[in-house]
């Protein structure tokens, strides 16, 4: 094979774009947590942007390679360093056989991501290569097909997106503006106080967060009265109401339908901005419509379009 997982890390597992179409049968979606990290490493490769790679938490797996490749690690910096010398985020690296990748300390963000050039020879599960709960462990080993000599010239010869365009993309990620978020069918059974609570203090993420969900720590809402709701399909970035007062964020391991209070929808751009912050990040919400939600998904999609 020709990656090989030389150090367990803590809850790292494989990724793609996720598996979807199956969750009237109760097949959750799973995929990239920031799926806008993920795409830009695969984009700067000149892979599909939805193509698998290994999405990294601290602490994290150490990899050795059997083979040469070109990897792009993007997303949080946790210090990777090739054969102990660091090496760039966002960048086509080279790596040959018998090299060793480790990452060291935490300095930004919460989640990694590496792709690799080429195509992953493994089979795909309803449509999809993600990881479901099965995280990957030492002596695990993975190999990807190479691309073709003469096909990875070109390649190279071709800037598929450009040094702009991928600090865009980056500071969109790591910004800590306001979460815009569209209220959902419980929001009106806020009382006014929680509403104006909710979209006027802060919350942080709670040390349970995991690829499932999020919890958020701050202030308690409170409903005008008790209420019994029916189960319903849930997405990821939903906001639950927990009985306790507390908010819990769908992230993309999220059960397929649930039964809590749906008090409204982060929108699919910022997601990747809650994904990646960390503990003490303070969190804020801002009220907005689909409308914009569509105006800025189509914005940061235009970011990812192939240049030539």
């Amino acid at each position: 094979m020709s990656i090989k997982i030389i150090k367990n890390g803590i809850s790292d597992t494989i990724q793609d774009i996720g598996r979807y179409g199956y969750q009237h049968l109760g097949i959750q979606a799973n995929g990239y947590l920031d799926d806008q990290s993920a795409r830009l490493a695969n984009t700067i490769l000149g892979n599909p942007k939805d193509s698998p790679v290994f999405e990294i938490h601290f602490p994290a797996s150490s990899f050795t390679f059997t083979k040469s490749y070109t990897i792009c690690i993007s997303g949080a910096n946790f210090i990777p360093v090739l054969n102990e010398k660091s090496i760039a985020l966002d960048t086509a690296i080279e790596v040959k056989e018998n090299d060793t990748l480790q990452f060291l300390k935490p300095i930004e963000g919460r989640i990694s991501y590496i792709a690799i050039q080429g195509r992953i020879k493994e089979e795909a599960w309803l449509d999809s290569h993600s990881f479901f709960a099965k995280k990957i462990k030492k002596d695990d080993q993975f190999e990807w097909e190479q691309i073709p000599p003469k096909m990875k010239k070109n390649l190279a010869n071709s800037a598929t997106i450009n040094n702009p365009i991928i600090n865009e993309i980056r500071s969109h990620v790591f910004s800590t503006s306001p979460l815009n978020f569209i209220p959902g069918p419980a929001w009106k059974d806020l009382t006014r106080e929680s509403q104006k609570t909710f979209l006027c203090t802060e919350y942080h993420i709670g040390m349970q967060a995991n690829r499932m969900g999020y919890p958020l720590k701050g202030a308690l809402l409170e409903l005008i009265k008790p209420n019994q709701y029916l189960s319903a399909a849930v997405t990821r970035g939903s906001l639950q109401l927990l009985p306790n007062g507390e908010l819990m964020v769908l992230m993309a391991d999220h059960q397929t339908i649930g039964g809590y209070a749906n008090l409204g929808q982060i929108i699919l751009v910022d997601l990747p901005r809650l994904a990646q912050a960390s503990n003490q990040t303070s969190i804020h919400f801002k009220e907005t419509s689909i409308e914009t939600a569509h105006k800025l998904y189509q914005q940061i999609e235009k970011k990812f379009i192939h240049r030539s």
